[in-house]
């Protein structure tokens, strides 16, 4: 996936709008979550909206994606006040295209679910750097350092 195009999607987003890849002109950061509303998903969440001044400041912008539909993500958005939009892929387009999607181990069951990924897309479209299999604790943070280098 480095080095390659970021794939071309275009997505339902919060606030009304609608999210088309091949657009964005500036760094862009995708993080892929499993489901709103979970504890790790909200903590993820939370860091990249403490953080959003300083990315915005590193000229990037930041949107997270999940299957879950637009109603959730409107409201887990207001409940976190995050400044960003949310995406709804319930057809998996955006996860299909980074390959996030895994089978995971739910309480001794196997399920498919998004394997917490994180992409940071560069001005001319170009997938710069990625992370997979995710720990929430401290990585905003170093997203956010890669995204100052750029």
């Amino acid at each position: 996936m480095q080095g390659e195009r970021c794939p071309d999607f275009t997505l339902p987003a919060t606030s009304g709008k609608t999210f088309v890849s091949n657009e964005a002109r500036k760094p862009l950061v995708i993080y892929f979550y499993p489901k709103d509303n979970t504890p790790g998903c909200t903590n993820e969440s939370m860091a990249f909206r403490d953080l959003y001044a300083e990315f915005t400041a590193a000229g990037a912008e930041v949107v997270g994606i999940s299957r879950d539909s637009l109603k959730s993500h409107e409201n887990f958005k207001a409940k976190l006040e995050l400044p960003f939009e949310l995406l709804a892929d319930k057809e998996e387009t955006a996860c299909n295209g980074f390959g996030v999607i895994k089978m995971k181990n739910m309480y001794g069951k196997q399920v498919r679910g998004i394997e917490r990924s994180t992409f940071v897309i560069d001005a001319q479209g170009t997938v710069a750097r990625e992370w997979r299999g995710v720990k929430v604790p401290g990585h905003a943070e170093e997203v956010l350092a890669f995204v100052k280098t750029l």
